[in-house]
């Protein structure tokens, strides 16, 4: 009897605590190999992001909600290992990015979403890629990296984002939905287009595009129609990527100077399998994604795979 109090306690606490609004929101989302094997460190093998969201009152009629986007995001990529002597041996470059990003996501009445964002940043050694490898190995215990010394040379990185979602099947008791996504990115970064399907199936009753952490738009305040509520739910992303252009594969074109490196391989296909669900102000997220090979000459073909860790606060 008293597990039964408890657990009709805590489901009150949890439905009571998610009938509130919030309109400010921190993230950390971290991308690792590690996260899914202590023995994968190559190609993406490290991404951090951190990023604030507040949401912006709005007076267009279309939209349910206006929600601007700070970043602080480093991406790092090695060969096929991180102490690799000879430059003959790297299948694909040493490689880091480092840029502060600025957005714009629109949750439209009609379930739609539109983001529009700016990254403004730097590739090659200014982005610390080296440092922060050999800090992450110092940690752990790992042999020192070598190589970074052939790594994509210094370069301006400038590249703006759109991505546009719209909800195209729903279950009509809310537990089943299908999402078409779609992005452009253009810049002397990367210079890629993709589009796609995002589904996903609730343990509970789904949350609208509107207001979901699926697409960070659970942003909330007193001119919203919306309150923080509960999710959870399992969910399968699947993208078809055409990429034109890759500086920390192919270098910079603003910097020719790169020692190494590769050709691309234009059309890739990313799978993304993941769980998210929320806790009071906490949401939180693990997925486990797919890369298809983006490089000719990889000593391992089959492409990549790495995990995701989610973490975001909820403020007022």
């Amino acid at each position: 009897m008293k597990y039964f109090i408890f657990i009709l306690f805590l489901f009150d606490f949890l439905i009571t605590s998610s009938q509130e609004k919030f309109s400010r929101e921190i993230s950390l989302v971290t991308d690792n190999d590690f996260y899914i094997s202590s023995f994968k460190d190559h190609y993406y093998t490290s991404g951090v992001f951190l990023t604030y969201r507040q949401l912006l009152n709005s007076k267009n009629n279309l939209l349910d909600k206006r929600i601007f986007e700070w970043q602080i995001a480093h991406k790092m990529y090695t060969p096929f290992k991180s102490i690799v002597y000879s430059p003959m041996e790297h299948d694909r470059p040493f490689a880091g990015y480092l840029y502060i990003g600025f957005g714009v996501n629109r949750a439209f009445k009609n379930n739609q979403i539109l983001k529009t964002s700016l990254q403004v940043g730097v590739i090659g050694s200014n982005s610390f890629a080296r440092e922060l490898q050999e800090f992450i190995h110092n940690i752990y215990g790992f042999k020192k990296a070598t190589g970074w010394k052939y790594q994509i040379k210094n370069a301006f990185g400038l590249n703006f984002n759109t991505n546009y979602s719209k909800t195209v099947v729903n279950s009509k008791k809310k537990y089943f939905d299908i999402s078409w996504i779609n992005s452009l990115n253009l810049g002397s970064v990367i210079t890629n287009t993709s589009s796609g399907f995002y589904t996903r199936i609730g343990f509970i009753p789904l949350q609208k595009l509107t207001n979901t952490v699926s697409f960070n738009t659970n942003l909330n305040n007193k001119h919203s129609n919306y309150f923080r509520e509960t999710e959870s739910f399992l969910y399968v992303k699947s993208m078809l990527n055409y990429v034109f252009y890759d500086a920390t594969l192919q270098g910079s074109f603003l910097n020719k100077t790169s020692p190494i490196t590769k050709k691309i391989i234009p059309l890739i296909l990313d799978i993304e399998v993941g769980l998210k669900f929320t806790v009071n102000r906490l949401n939180f997220g693990y997925s486990f994604i797919y890369n298809s090979k983006k490089s000719k000459g990889l000593i391992y073909n089959y492409g990549e795979q790495y995990g995701r860790i989610t973490i975001n606060y909820l403020l007022r």
